[in-house]
């Protein structure tokens, strides 16, 4: 009798079938006239034009493929920063990793950071509109459209590599069992951490929430959603542990998540009547004066921050070949993702920085790498050995070829590669630079291009509080400006 095997793909729509009604039932218990008949929700989605959100969520994954597709070959122009957050907050996480080191927490934590970080983004979309939140319906899918967008300049020009990569020592649990292998390589493939869109999303959520309250005249203790935004900020809570613990994320990951979260749920607060015409057509109140004051204040800022990343485009140029890609401790094994683009093969270059103690290289394909890691350890033990295709010793440098065309038919996909380093040392801590050349060239045009969008809503935003502040409003006020002066005349 054949076994059945369920995949990630298998248990997300599973979760999303069966624990959106459980969970949308459970939090409105105590709000039953709230909730929206179920003969009555094709005429909702139809009437407040929820077909919209649904786009957006496509819109979302397509976005995020283009965005992905650019981070590799674009690394290297754009180098990376690890070394700078390295030097500011050392080595805690290994701390964390160390201390709270469980296999039971490990399954735990890698459950969640999966799958209830998806579900819970998918499942208060359709919590508020079966509420009838229109407002927050439309803010937080939004929210998750536009974090991604926001994170696309820190994201492609100011890389950081995860912590299990740079830090000797530090397991990358994620990659621990070969059930999440092809999954995780394939969508989340470690290879950036810079903003944490595990705090950013659900941070942004907890805003939007926060904000709304606030504008609505509302007391958060007395806001018939509080339960659920209680169990919003729990899960934020413990995905700010998990991804400290999985060894993915640094400490200063989680406050610059928080910032974008936080730029991100401020745009979306303030536009989202304008979207709705709440006060009028969408461009109500806009004149030529008003117009050239936004060019102004907002193109300022979007030069500034143009002109940070070329500076930082600049900086990698000079000094990225003198910077370790990897660090390993003794008896260490880790590993560099190499994504296909649909090219005929990249060059990868291994450089061995140490004057002292030899390393040892291996590509594998994904479906290699899965096989080996079924028993949850990346280590291979002496009767599984990998085949090393080289031995790189002290100051040398070994090249390699990832063939960008080998088709996995079981998946149907262009085939990933591991690039597999270990240290079989037992002293010192050995620096490796890793080069990925993809035979295309560097896409930092079209990068600069898709990071536009974030440059001026960061813009907007800062314009938008100083403007509330000069007019003595609250942040919280979301009316568009020409609606103030209404205001005003009515008193």
């Amino acid at each position: 009798m054949y076994g059945i095997t369920i995949g990630p793909y298998g248990i997300m729509m599973t979760m999303i079938v069966l624990l959106t009604p459980l969970l949308c039932w459970s939090f409105t218990r105590n709000q039953k006239d709230s909730r929206v008949p179920m003969n009555r929700i094709y005429c909702e989605i139809k009437g407040k034009k929820y077909y919209l959100h649904i786009m957006g969520y496509l819109l979302i994954v397509f976005w995020k493929q283009i965005t992905d597709a650019l981070n590799e070959p674009i690394k290297v122009k754009t180098g990376h920063y690890t070394d700078w957050v390295l030097a500011f907050e050392g080595e805690s996480v290994l701390w964390i990793q160390d201390s709270f080191s469980n296999a039971i927490l490990t399954d735990v934590l890698n459950f969640h950071y999966l799958f209830i970080y998806l579900f819970l983004i998918y499942v208060t979309t359709i919590y508020y509109m079966y509420t009838g939140e229109r407002d927050l319906t439309d803010k937080v899918t939004l929210n998750y459209l536009l974090i991604y967008a926001l994170a696309v300049p820190y994201y492609l020009f100011f890389n950081v590599e995860v912590t299990s990569s740079y830090i000797p020592g530090m397991e990358a649990l994620l990659y621990h069992d070969g059930w999440y292998t092809d999954f995780y390589a394939t969508h989340d493939p470690l290879d950036n951490c810079v903003p944490s869109l595990h705090i950013a999303i659900p941070f942004g959520i907890l805003a939007l929430n926060w904000l709304h309250v606030r504008d609505k005249g509302i007391k958060m203790k007395e806001w018939k959603h509080l339960a659920y935004h209680r169990f919003i900020l729990w899960n934020t809570i413990l995905f700010a542990f998990a991804i400290l613990y999985l060894g993915i994320h640094w400490i200063v990951d989680i406050p610059l998540g928080i910032m974008i979260g936080g730029i991100g749920a401020l745009f979306i607060h303030h536009i989202q009547p304008r979207l709705r015409n709440d006060f009028g057509r969408t461009f109500e109140g806009v004149n030529r004066f008003k117009f050239g004051r936004h060019a102004l204040f907002e193109g300022i800022v979007v030069l500034l921050l143009f002109a940070a990343i070329m500076g930082g485009l600049n900086y990698q140029e000079s000094t990225m070949d003198d910077r370790a890609s990897m660090r390993l401790g003794p008896g260490d094994t880790k590993f560099d993702i190499i994504q296909p683009t649909g090219e005929e093969f990249a060059h990868v270059s291994v450089t061995n920085m140490d004057e002292e103690y030899t390393i040892q290289v291996t590509l594998l394909t994904l479906k290699e790498s899965v096989e080996l890691m079924e028993n949850g350890v990346i280590n291979w033990n002496e009767e599984n050995q990998p085949r090393w295709d080289e031995w790189i010793g002290p100051s040398e440098t070994g090249l390699f070829f990832s063939n960008q065309k080998i088709i996995d038919f079981d998946s149907n996909h262009t085939e990933w590669t591991l690039l597999i380093i270990h240290h079989p040392g037992t002293e010192e801590v050995i620096d490796v630079h890793i080069y990925v050349e993809y035979t295309e060239g560097v896409p930092v045009n079209l990068a600069l291009l898709l990071s536009i969008p974030s440059l001026w809503m960061t813009g907007f935003v800062i314009h938008r509080l100083v403007r509330l502040k000069v007019e003595g409003l609250p942040l919280s006020d979301s009316r568009p400006s020409h609606a103030w002066n209404k205001s005003s005349e009515d008193e």
